[in-house]
């Protein structure tokens, strides 16, 4: 599975800090950085940090990192990109005092599913979004472990679309999160093994 250098993606907003140590890319979030649009909480966040490159049709990215989350919404993953009000954010979230998995899928609004991983706190996590023709696939668990499905969103083959980690510190600063890989391959074969 390719690498993608951190030098290859562009930032949509950038960290306070991204520093290159032994391969990793330690990203250190601004204080209210997040992604949402309206949807329950009435407003838009659109300062989030994610690292973006070009994500066609028939391709897959996958994010590794390590949750070292304890901040409420502290928050990591990959960012899939077609513009301001067309996104989707998959990954590791702190919500309600526990790790969560989850995704938000925005199309003009927002929505968010999570389910409760608490065992992933400070733990490596892979998060893997696939693209195939009438949708986007994504998956994630601990790294070296087989990834479980967590959502299936429509995204049309026409769409350029861009992809790559997220991090994002609503609540807080200081945030650091540790990015260990970013690579890319051929989407999933299938929705099940």
């Amino acid at each position: 599975m390719p690498e993608i250098a951190w030098s290859d993606g562009r930032w949509t907003h950038p960290p306070a800090a991204s520093v290159e140590r032994d391969g990793d890319l330690l990203v250190t979030a601004v204080e209210g950085s997040d992604a949402w649009r309206i949807t329950s909480y009435g407003f838009v966040h659109d300062s989030e940090h994610a690292l973006l490159a070009p994500f066609p049709d028939g391709s897959a990215v996958e994010v590794e990192f390590t949750a070292a989350f304890s901040d409420q919404f502290d928050q990591a993953g990959v960012f899939v990109r077609v513009g301001a009000e067309r996104w989707i954010k998959a990954g590791v979230e702190f919500a309600d005092g526990r790790c969560q998995l989850g995704a938000v899928v925005t199309d003009g609004l927002s929505d968010w599913s999570l389910a409760p991983v608490p065992a992933w706190v400070d733990r490596r996590v892979t998060v893997r979004v696939s693209r195939d023709g009438t949708a986007v696939t994504v998956r994630a668990g601990l790294s070296g472990e087989d990834l479980q499905l967590v959502r299936v969103a429509p995204f049309a083959a026409e769409l350029d679309a861009q992809a790559g980690p997220l991090v994002c510190a609503p609540t807080r600063s200081g945030l650091q999160v540790p990015l260990h890989r970013w690579r890319t391959t051929e989407s999933d074969a299938g929705l099940h093994p």
